[in-house]
């Protein structure tokens, strides 16, 4: 009954003359005039119909589930949020805070900026978000945004427990896996094993309800009216343009020049013609400030806070938007001020390909049906099964799993660790191998953004990198790079001066102290920093080949064709590799272990380092070796398994052979 009133006292608002009366009920404060503003524009939202019957099934739904479903652009991503957190309000957040998944970081990002504007309230605050390597969130927030990969790895850890009042399922017609998988174990679990009196509001389109409604078994559905205007206008053109960048900025001049009125949406497929087109429409509308305020040019793509800011703010008077994006960047991101969408017909998608465990950026056509949905909204591909049964296949060589397909110890570990598995399990590895420092500076820099932001300019730029660059190849060159960035105090002239991304370098500190903090955390062992000596060199690799033993590469012919061992296909290193950048004639490493694949323009492997078959034949799973495709390198290392068996035996004394082989981490 609380909410209803509450729900109702904010339908009616207090006018903008009592804003100095009015106190926001979240922080105590008083409503600034930002707030009456953003509320006449909530108002006017399709979903604001459907406001009063939400809160009552929200309080009365028996199952605790509520289904919302609603075309695109209804509103459906900022509002039900903020109407949980009245309901949880109300109750006291007694049973804990109001969570909202997202399948996409960005969506959490720009949904948690924009509803922090609307309840009036500060971000990383009362209201905040969860995503990789940023957590903006603190003792008060009660409304969080979590990337939903993010959020299963929280559901299945202890220490999330007892952390939800109401969770909102957004976007769940995109079917990604953690979404899927967090409705399999909220509808399993029937909320009886989960804390306290948990609501759970599954926010979908008209097309996946009844799927949805069978799945949990007819929940009450709050469907939300189609409103007048809320779809933008495409611009098509009727032949193939040639430049679809120019193509693009084209069409932008014709709607300003014509002075149609609406805000203009760009999609483009790549981040680089994103700049290329802003950069060329800020030249182009320059003439345009004689007529009054010229438009305002938004890149707008993941990670870029302020962008998303700016495009959300009102348009001033005779100052249009122009947002251009890609694919990335419009999941949740509906603006009302859209009138005019100019879409290349173009994505690009960054494709696994389970036969060769490989990532490439694939430029294809977006179907009609896609163009369609594009115009508020991207849709989303679930992942392929044989992708699936390869990723399980991988987690078993890490002995991720146990013989029944479930987590094992070694799972539940790595589980907690923010990381792809194979780097978590170098990183686990580096607890036995005594080079935990190393490691973690090693995962953070790996993880964060590519640490160089072009090639050498100049001659001397090029040696001040080479002076970076460690003889034990890229990963020693990373850790090497990150000491020499602490050391000169982090400084972005230093940076600069070596083609250095000092952005990234900073978020890679950042990224560091939160992992040492989560070894700390679980009490796993940590060791002193040894970076340089012989026996840190060997501890290492070591630790590296435990977790990417499904990563090395053979040098077949001594020229640099390198044949990678889980498939017969040949890679050459990529231009920044330390190795390319010696001087001739150094022979190329006849084994090495990369970290990327990629072969969307070239097959090349990056982030390269040389190592010992003797030490994969060790260290890998002896039915990983034996599960490789026919190939020379897997006959070489078989024999060399032979080899060191015999040689094994032949050194063992009898009071050696009472313990057995040494133990592997596996």
């Amino acid at each position: 009954m609380a909410s209803r009133l509450l729900g109702l006292a904010e339908e009616s608002g207090p006018s903008p003359g009592e804003s100095e009366l009015a106190v926001n009920p979240f922080d105590g404060l008083p409503f600034s005039s930002r707030y009456y503003e953003l509320l006449e524009q909530r108002r006017a939202l399709p979903i604001w119909a459907s406001r009063f019957i939400f809160m009552e099934q929200l309080e009365s739904s028996p199952s605790g589930v509520v289904l919302v479903s609603g075309e695109p652009g209804s509103g459906k991503s900022t509002q039900i949020p903020q109407w949980c957190a009245e309901f949880a309000l109300a109750r006291g957040f007694q049973e804990g805070q109001v969570t909202v998944t997202q399948p996409y970081p960005l969506a959490a990002l720009s949904l948690a900026l924009r509803v922090a504007d609307e309840m009036d309230l500060t971000l990383g605050h009362e209201v905040g978000y969860t995503i990789p390597q940023e957590d903006c969130t603190g003792p008060d927030t009660l409304l969080r945004f979590c990337w939903d990969r993010l959020f299963l790895q929280e559901v299945a850890s202890t220490r999330g427990t007892g952390a939800w009042g109401v969770l909102v399922l957004d976007e769940a017609q995109e079917r990604s896996v953690a979404s899927d998988l967090l409705q399999g174990l909220l509808r399993n679990a029937r909320l009886g094993n989960l804390p306290g009196d948990l609501r759970v509001v599954v926010v979908t389109d008209p097309a996946l309800e009844p799927k949805l409604q069978a799945f949990w078994g007819n929940p009450p559905i709050v469907r939300v009216p189609s409103g007048p205007g809320a779809c933008p206008t495409p611009v098509y053109r009727d032949t193939v343009p040639t430049d679809r960048v120019e193509a693009a900025c084209q069409a932008v001049l014709e709607l300003c020049t014509k002075e149609t009125p609406g805000d203009v949406l760009v999609y483009l497929p790549s981040e680089e013609e994103i700049l290329l087109c802003c950069e060329s429409l800020s030249r182009e509308i320059e003439p345009l400030a004689l007529r009054g305020s010229p438009p305002r040019v938004l890149p707008l793509h993941p990670g870029d806070g302020p962008a998303i800011q700016a495009a959300y703010e009102n348009t001033d008077l005779g100052a249009r938007k122009v947002v251009v994006t890609h694919w990335l960047a419009d999941f949740s991101f509906s603006l009302p001020s859209i009138r005019h969408v100019i879409d290349s017909g173009l994505e690009l998608r960054s494709v696994y390909n389970p036969q060769i465990r490989a990532e490439s950026q694939v430029l294809r056509p977006i179907s009609k049906c896609q163009a369609e949905a594009r115009r508020l909204r991207a849709r989303g591909v679930p992942p392929a099964p044989e992708a699936l049964m390869q990723a399980l296949e991988d987690l078993d060589y890490l002995a991720a799993l146990d013989d029944e397909g479930n987590l094992s110890d070694l799972g539940v570990i790595l589980s907690e660790f923010p990381l792809p598995p194979e780097l978590a399990k170098a990183l686990l590895a580096s607890c036995e191998f005594d080079c935990v420092d190393e490691m973690l500076t090693l995962a953070a820099m790996l993880t964060a953004a590519p640490g160089f932001t072009h090639p050498p300019c100049c001659a001397e730029e090029a040696a001040l990198r080479r002076a970076l660059e460690h003889t034990d190849g890229d990963h020693s060159s990373l850790i090497q790079i990150y000491e020499a960035f602490i050391q000169s105090g982090a400084d972005k002239a230093w940076c600069q001066a070596r083609g250095l991304n000092w952005a990234a370098l900073c978020q890679a500190r950042k990224l560091r102290g939160e992992l040492l903090e989560l070894m700390q955390r679980i009490e796993l062992p940590l060791s002193q920093p040894a970076f340089g000596s012989e026996q840190n060199r060997r501890d290492l690799q070591k630790a590296l080949v435990s977790g990417y033993f499904l990563k090395v590469a053979r040098d077949t012919d001594g020229t640099g064709n390198y044949l990678l061992l889980t498939h017969k296909h040949v890679a050459q290193l990529s231009p920044y590799c330390c190795y390319r950048s010696r001087r001739a004639p150094a022979r190329p490493p006849p084994w090495v272990l990369y970290h990327n694949f990629s072969i969307s323009k070239d097959n090349c492997l990056s982030i390269v380092s040389e190592i010992q078959p003797q030490m994969l034949v060790e260290l890998a799973p002896p039915y990983f070796l034996s599960n490789l495709p026919p190939s020379e390198s897997r006959d070489l290392l078989n024999q060399l398994r032979e080899e060191m068996a015999d040689s094994s035996k032949e050194s063992e004394s009898p009071s050696t052979q009472e313990f057995g082989d040494a133990c592997v981490l596996q």
